[in-house]
């Protein structure tokens, strides 16, 4: 079994803020959606989950530095040994199924078995927590949006409704309280933009623009999340020149009124079918271009 901390690549004394970046890193890199058909990438991703779902838990990451892979029986491990570490004993809870087609469902089975962490006096020390991946389209990134998800417990289906705000990337995690002493973590992935690439806040897309408009000047139409909006294109643009629309990017997390930046990349369009006489007005041109240079 491979080591967590060298699967994400960080030390073992590393924060959780440091340990949420290098997961978030490597999702970008491996998510199945950017390696179709790289059964490597998808294993890889696997991995990269299963540890930062670790890593980033405390009382999990507490068992696994101390009992390496054997981490998962930590509870009876210290039984054995005479109780917890802490203190806590343990009272076993049984969760039932979930049945119809909901792609969120399950988590009787995922986490079936669930212990209840009992102090002393019997009061409950720790939430109950459930845990699933969500996958957003950068729409749904951009304006926030909903998911229902059904969690079992005790044999009982309940579906709720959550919200994930705008701004959310690859990597991040959303937390819900569905009930006392429960805790839902929802951990998001991205899907790849067909139009806009992302880094951060910001996005990028290209636009094809006439070979005149580059040439002489003037506006082409960019589409942006919110709609469409006229671009200013400036004389003798350059394929390949990015030109920034302040505000047009993705919302900050936590701050839906502070967006980042748009850059459209110019793509000049060589014209087709020319005729005699327009082709004579390009070596017309070329010529000039060529005799100026010889003057310099």
């Amino acid at each position: 079994m491979a080591d967590y901390y060298d699967i994400l690549g960080v030390e073992k004394h590393a924060d959780e803020k440091e340990i949420r970046q290098a997961f978030r890193r490597l999702a970008r890199n491996y998510h199945p959606d950017l390696n179709p058909g790289d059964e490597a990438a998808e294993e890889k991703f696997k991995s990269i989950n299963e540890a930062y779902e670790v890593l980033s838990e405390l009382e999990n990451r507490r068992k696994y530095d101390k009992y390496g892979e054997n981490w998962r029986h930590a509870d009876q491990i210290e039984s054995q040994m005479g109780g917890s570490s802490f203190g806590w004993t343990r009272r076993q809870r049984r969760s039932g199924g979930t049945s119809g087609p909901d792609p969120f469902g399950g988590f009787g089975d995922l986490f079936g078995g669930l212990d209840d962490i009992v102090g002393r006096g019997g009061r409950t020390a720790t939430p109950r927590r459930f845990e699933t991946s969500v996958e957003v389209t950068l729409e749904e990134a951009f304006q926030g949006t909903k998911r229902t998800v059904t969690i079992s417990e005790a044999g009982k289906d309940r579906r709720i409704e959550v919200s994930i705000p705008a701004g959310v990337d690859t990597g991040s995690v959303v937390r819900i309280t569905p009930g006392a002493n429960q805790e839902l973590l929802l951990n998001i992935t991205v899907a790849p933009h067909r139009r806009f690439k992302r880094n951060g806040t910001d996005l990028e897309t290209e636009v094809q623009v006439p070979l005149e408009v580059a040439i002489l000047g003037g506006e082409v139409d960019v589409s942006t999340l919110t709609g469409t909006v006229r671009l200013k294109v400036p004389s003798e643009s350059q394929n390949g020149q990015r030109i920034r629309l302040g505000g047009q990017g993705m919302a900050r997390l936590g701050k839906d009124d502070t967006r980042g930046n748009l850059f459209v990349k110019l793509r000049p369009v060589m014209p087709k079918d020319l005729t005699d006489e327009q082709k004579e007005l390009v070596r017309k041109l070329l010529a000039l271009r060529s005799k100026e240079k010889s003057l310099q």
